[in-house]
């Protein structure tokens, strides 16, 4: 296999390095590119040095078999046709293609076969927000058609980047000192704060990361489901967190769920109020799975469940998303 990582340098581009090592992916050859001002750095691979490229329009990606992608929306535009034109398969982790018809919108755990038709070489990584809410929604969907979510999210400063993270920590640093906290990467000052405002306004006053876990999730799950969110940005470094109220055709139990999220790929039940029990950013970062707690009926809605999730969202929410897609493909011997 011959790999190809875009946008190595980012906080997602190094979270591919460490997952297609942790994985052991067949990776035969590596080849990282990045913007001019990531060229000629050096990263080391499994014992080897291996050196940016600058991402050009050329033959590059001619005998790369996949390139996991993470460079920004209008990289991924711009460069798509030069990434696939020799048969590459892009998994390509910004927003740009989630939405087209002709892109399929894939999380191994519930839409896998989605990645077999790909007309345009291209199969996008759904919003971080929306892997974590899919996952856990699954085993759920598989006993009672999901009529209506809403959910609230509690997102990390590692959801817009290594940057970002970077500020958080330096506002607290700054604070402690008395100095005016610097802010660049968000709306407000982060720490000791929370922001309700993740991405842009749109004119029916959700956000467009608000309205994206209503499209992605009904098109990943190929369900008519209603799905209203309110994300929310928290002084947390990594690992998003995520409380879900949802109504079924018939009932859920709590018992029926624990099972189902019990038997279910890529989650871990942690659901024992009595001893103090259930997921939290503080531990879940650098996890592989979906951690599922605070699982109760819905006093609200006789058919109604309610729970909370935290999941990693560098590496389930992007790197690990992309890998275990390429992972299925090798699987079924479709790359």
């Amino acid at each position: 296999m011959k790999v190809a990582i875009v946008g190595v340098s980012g906080a997602v581009g190094q979270e591919f390095l460490r997952v297609l090592d942790e994985r052991d992916f067949p990776v035969d050859e590596l080849v990282l590119f990045g913007s001019s001002r990531s060229a000629g750095r050096v990263y080391v691979f499994r014992g080897k040095q291996c050196t940016v490229k600058e991402l050009k329009h050329n033959d590059d990606f001619k005998g790369i078999d996949v390139a996991f992608v993470s460079a920004g929306g209008s990289t991924s535009v711009e460069f798509a046709e030069t990434i696939t034109q020799h048969g590459t398969v892009m998994i390509d982790n910004s927003s740009a293609f989630r939405m087209d018809a002709d892109v399929p919108l894939v999380v191994p755990e519930v839409n896998p076969e989605d990645a077999l038709d790909r007309p345009r070489g291209i199969i996008a990584n759904p919003n971080c927000s929306t892997i974590q809410m899919v996952v856990a929604l699954k085993p759920l969907e598989d006993i009672s058609h999901i009529r209506r979510i809403h959910v609230s999210t509690y997102q990390a400063s590692s959801g817009a980047g290594a940057s970002a993270m970077a500020e958080l920590v330096k506002q607290y640093e700054e604070i402690l000192k008395g100095e005016e906290p610097t802010i660049e990467k968000f709306a407000y000052q982060l720490a000791y704060n929370v922001i309700p405002h993740i991405d842009v306004f749109t004119d029916n006053g959700y956000t467009k990361e608000e309205l994206k876990m209503h499209n992605e999730t009904r098109k990943i799950m190929h369900s008519d489901v209603e799905v209203s969110a309110t994300c929310v940005r928290v002084p947390v470094i990594r690992s998003h967190s995520e409380a879900t109220w949802i109504e079924t055709e018939r009932p859920i139990s709590v018992d029926e769920a624990r099972k189902a999220f019990s038997n279910a790929e890529g989650i871990i039940l942690q659901d024992d109020p009595s001893k103090k029990e259930y997921p939290m950013p503080l531990f879940v970062a650098g996890q592989d799975p979906v951690y599922v707690g605070r699982i109760r009926s819905d006093i609200a809605n006789p058919n109604g469940l309610t729970f909370w999730t935290v999941s990693d969202q560098i590496k389930k929410g992007a790197a690990l998303n992309a890998v275990q897609i390429a992972e299925y493909l090798i699987k079924v011997k479709n790359i």
